[in-house]
């Protein structure tokens, strides 16, 4: 799939993707900030992904984790700071959850700061539990 929003490129094409990009702004995030880049890469090529392009430049990123039956999970959503407010994080939202394969199935997230956007697509706050993995407790330890 490839489709033109302004002059940006969106693609779910994983040869496109810029793993140094994704590996840099992942290392600034809050959530992912302790991955190492191998978690990372392992983590794409299981993952259904979305890159948007400025010509050969990655702007902005975001994958997806599905049983394709009944859910998916939307993780690692980013926008390159100097092309926010554009659009570009709402029309990547609005490809994935509208895609065929995706309307029928329950969506899940976890953002601190994104509530906005991902409300105008019909995601709600709701309680979870969550199991921290051991590489993430050691270090709290």
């Amino acid at each position: 799939m490839e489709i033109i929003f302004k002059h940006y490129v969106i693609s779910n094409d994983k040869a496109k993707l810029d793993i140094n990009t994704i590996c840099d702004f992942l290392a600034k995030s809050y959530w992912a900030n302790t991955r190492s880049k191998d978690k990372i890469q392992k983590s794409i090529e299981n993952s259904l992904c979305y890159g948007v392009y400025d010509g050969n430049k990655q702007i902005a990123f975001a994958r997806i984790v599905t049983d394709g039956a009944t859910m998916y999970w939307l993780g690692d959503v980013f926008v390159d700071e100097s092309y926010r407010g554009e659009g570009i994080g709402t029309k990547l939202i609005d490809i994935i959850v509208n895609a065929e394969e995706n309307v029928d199935l329950f969506g899940l997230l976890g953002t601190k700061d994104a509530h906005g956007l991902y409300g105008k697509y019909d995601f709600k706050r709701d309680e979870y539990m969550v199991r921290n993995p051991n590489y993430i407790k050691n270090e709290r330890s």
